[in-house]
């Protein structure tokens, strides 16, 4: 595994992989074969897959540090840039097919229901991350801050969890939801736990 991971053909694999989403979904368009309601289907789908690709991201550390595999980390950033890329096609196939690209109307309706405005909120900082995610931008802001910066995640997490769950409150049915939680919240919680750690063992060797 940990061979497999250094490998030049790592990454182009993972894109390979992190592109089947899309696929599928042009393959159902193709087909005629997302229901009854395409754009609705497009719409919930994209929004899934961003928030499965989020919780792929907030993996790496963890298993990278429980596994002892380092090599994880180099599938890191383009995780995160899909994260961003699908976050991207929701927000497209709702200005779309929900909106039909009127500029107004979408501006009154982030105003005007909270869980776009949270989903819209969030997509903005996954922006922000994504354009700072280069080597150059770390040498700009330097390490520290850019690590700051990128903290933000979490907030990206906590706004894409209630998007989901002020969709879906509408039908009450939170099922989905609880497992989305239950994931970040275990790996937030990790992040918490093992901050604590160091924490205590830097206080003890004073």
């Amino acid at each position: 595994m940990r061979s497999a991971l250094r490998s030049q053909w790592a990454k182009p694999v993972l894109f390979l992989i992190c592109l089947g989403p899309v696929a599928w979904l042009l393959h159902g368009i193709w087909l005629d074969d997302l229901g009854a309601n395409p754009a609705e289907f497009l719409i919930r789908s994209t929004g899934d897959w961003t928030l499965r690709a989020l919780c792929l991201v907030l993996a790496v550390t963890p298993l990278r540090v429980t596994l002892g595999m380092p090599e994880l980390a180099r599938l890191r950033r383009m995780l995160g840039l899909f994260t961003a890329f699908y976050a991207c096609l929701h927000l497209v196939c709702y200005a779309w097919f929900d909106m039909g690209w009127d500029l107004p109307d979408i501006t009154a309706d982030i105003a005007k229901r909270p869980f776009i405005l949270v989903g819209f909120a969030g997509g903005l900082l996954l922006t922000v991350l994504s354009a700072t995610s280069f080597n150059a931008a770390i040498r700009w802001l330097g390490a520290k801050r850019w690590q700051a910066l990128h903290r933000a995640v979490y907030a990206v997490a906590a706004l894409a969890l209630l998007h989901f769950f002020w969709m879906r409150a509408g039908k009450q049915n939170f099922a989905e939801v609880a497992v989305y939680a239950a994931i970040l919240g275990s790996l937030l919680g990790w992040r918490l736990l093992r901050t604590y750690r160091a924490r205590r063992t830097a206080q003890h060797q004073r």
